[in-house]
């Protein structure tokens, strides 16, 4: 019986066979060193202490000199060298490593199999591949993790067939199996190139993408490095987005690629029919797509006459699109993205396959507005029936009675024309009298699932809920999705659906830039995703960008206005009238000018202040309508946690029920 003495254990340890091994008791039992299931012939500890290894892990040398990384020897650690909160990958397989790892100093990490088995790879030792075709029900059961189909070495889809390690459970193609371990190429004629890990992680001369994982073919002494698939393009691609086949054409000086309009370099596909030339990986570009981010569908076009088009900004960068080159445009808005701006995020978009679909049909209005009683002269609906009011509603503009009062909707001071109920303390502002009872909404995926189309949202009320977007607590009107039930506020639902805001404190219109990163105007917090002025240096975060006009709190008597601009230069003045704490003269504040208060934005809008109190509503278990309260003067304690009610929560009405509770238990 082999006996050995192992590195990580203090007892010897014994060569086990597959009686052996379950004659022990322990059933399947898992190798001490890479955490995968053990299988006979394996190594066992003499004490019985629970310690089993795999053969070639518990042969696995301490030092390992790969021929894919010949900078350096790997060394075999006994626990990832990170910290608790950071996570160790592998840079073969993508996966998680939790216990003994090969490491470089580098910033390379290996598990135990994929150095090994990369190595035999590299030895041409390819006994315990087997070739098996994907149709093989067994191949499939095997490979069940999240790389099923793709192969380990480039990381491109696997073809019908492939090889198949059984112990390590990786599958490659043929030729990536049998890759030369050098190569002469033509995009680097001073040097052979050498198949390795990229451990610099360089971008690939050739795509300029750079692959995290898997093999490359470099040159260390230029610094280079060019992906497999790469190195060996194919001679002629036949796409079914294209009508005819393209060649491969070499080219020792850049180009720009006609269908995306962006720089190639060495490999390129040419169409002689249509004399087009293309990357590799835009001849596959989907003809069709719909976007999170526009409501009608984009078709691909090599070419578009600049007359078509009020502007030439790409709606998502906003930058100029040179329309001699390939570009999605929308021919009902006449709009126009970059290529690579559309494709970008893979959840953002997605590919329609009915070039006949109708887009105007999708979208049928339903009105909220469900009986129109009287019109004036102007012919503006007076009196009406709205579906979220069971009295009728009635037009006015005497914002000197009802100034201090709120929407019903958004929850916002009425301003301008409004509708109000003579029966009862409800208010709308026109606009969101008028909102839809259904709309479709473009920039939704449902439970972080990918994008699949606009999705239909229904205008609802007497609920509360936490909006989506702005994360503020509201039980006004709120649209929310068929689907998942997701609500947003009618503010963030109307803003996602401008291409520009005009914001009051700013003379021009500000554009939502996605990935850029800046400090905002207005409450000096930087963030990534922002609303921005093309025009000059002034910055929005999404918060400031709906932040009401005109507010009432109870620190003063009169409505406070949101303030753009300091006020004076005087130091004693900047402090808040409610919190007695500094503020930052540069950033936004709510003032009455009557009284001279100033105060943070933060002080005035808080958790419940888009929530109308006294609203009464039929929640949870209890038997009695519930209405919100907020107490002031004494807090009787929660029914389920027993604390407090010291801020919004939900009371009986009913007389002689004192059921209260917070509205977050």
């Amino acid at each position: 019986m082999e006996e050995l003495k192992n590195y990580g254990h203090q007892h010897p340890l014994l060569m086990l066979n597959e009686e052996q091994l379950l004659g022990n008791g322990n059933g399947v039992v898992d190798c001490s060193r890479c955490g995968e299931k053990v299988s006979a012939p394996c190594f066992g500890c003499v004490d019985c202490c629970g310690f089993y290894l795999h053969k070639s892990c518990a042969q696995a040398p301490l030092e390992l000199n790969h021929p894919f990384h010949r900078h350096h020897p790997l060394l075999l650690l006994q626990n990832p060298p990170y910290t608790s909160d950071e996570t160790c990958v592998c840079d073969y397989c993508d996966e998680t490593c939790e216990k003994f790892i090969y490491h470089c100093s580098c910033g390379l990490y290996f598990h135990i199999k994929c150095a090994l088995f990369t190595f035999n790879i590299a030895e041409r030792n390819l006994k315990e591949l087997d070739h098996v075709a994907l149709e093989d029900p067994s191949f499939s059961s095997k490979n069940d993790g999240g790389n099923l189909g793709k192969c380990f070495v480039c990381w491109e889809p696997l073809a019908m067939y492939t090889y198949f390690s059984l112990g390590c459970g990786f599958n490659l193609h043929k030729k990536c199996a049998e890759l030369p371990l050098k190569m002469d190429h033509l995009c680097h004629l001073k040097h052979p190139l050498v198949l390795q890990f990229n451990s610099e992680r360089r971008a690939c001369k050739v795509c300029q993408v750079t692959q995290q994982r898997g093999f490359v073919y470099g040159c260390s002494p230029c610094e280079l490095a060019i992906h497999i698939d790469c190195a060996s393009p194919l001679p002629v691609i036949e796409d079914k987005s294209h009508q005819h086949p393209f060649t491969l054409f070499w080219r020792r000086v850049p180009f720009v690629c006609d269908a995306c309009g962006t720089e190639g370099h060495h490999v390129a596909y040419i169409c002689g029919t249509c004399s087009i030339m293309v990357h590799k990986k835009c001849i596959s570009l989907p003809r069709i797509i719909r976007h999170i981010w526009h409501f009608h569908r984009l078709f691909h076009k090599y070419f578009i006459d600049k007359e078509y088009l009020e502007s030439l900004n790409c709606l998502l960068c906003h930058e100029v699109v040179d329309t001699d080159y390939g570009s999605y445009f929308c021919a009902d808005c006449n709009v126009i993205f970059h290529v690579n701006c559309a494709l970008k995020e893979n959840n953002w978009y997605c590919i329609v396959s009915q070039e006949n679909e109708d887009d105007k049909s999708l979208d049928i209005p339903v009105n909220s507005i469900t009986k129109v009683l009287e019109r004036n002269d102007a012919g503006e609906a007076t009196v009406i029936e709205h579906c979220e009011h069971k009295h009728y509603l009635m037009l006015s503009d005497k914002m000197r009675e009802h100034g201090d009062k709120c929407c019903d909707g958004c929850l916002l001071l009425i301003s301008a024309k409004f509708y109000h109920c003579l029966r009862c303390d409800f208010f709308l502002h026109k606009s969101c009298a008028e909102l839809p009872k259904k709309k479709l909404f473009r920039a939704h995926g449902c439970d972080g699932k990918p994008f699949s189309g606009p999705k239909p949202f229904i205008l609802t009320s007497d609920c509360m809920f936490e909006c989506k977007l702005c994360g503020y607590l509201s039980n006004g009107f709120s649209f929310k999705c068929n689907e998942c039930g997701e609500a947003l506020c009618v503010r963030c639902f109307a803003l996602c659906l401008q291409d520009a805001v005009k914001i009051p404190g700013h003379k021009h219109p500000l554009l939502y830039y996605f990935h850029y990163e800046e400090q905002c105007s207005g409450c000096g917090t930087v963030i990534l995703g922002i609303f921005r002025c093309k025009d000059c240096n002034f910055n929005l975060c999404y918060r400031c960008v709906l932040l009401p006009r005109t507010v009432k709190h109870k620190c003063d008597d009169h409505i406070l206005t949101l303030t753009y601009d300091k006020i004076n230069d005087y130091a004693k003045y900047h402090y808040c009238d409610i919190c007695e704490k500094e503020r930052d003269p540069k950033h936004w504040f709510y003032r009455c000018e009557t009284c001279d208060t100033s105060v943070h934005v933060n002080c005035v809008l808080e958790a419940s202040s888009f929530i109308r109190l006294g609203s009464t509503y039929n929640e949870g278990n209890h038997e009695h309508p519930l209405t919100f309260v907020k107490k002031i003067h004494y807090y009787p304690e929660c029914v389920l946690c027993g604390k407090p009610c010291e801020d919004l929560s939900f009371e009986c009405v009913e007389p002689g029920c004192n059921y209260i509770v917070h509205c977050k238990c």
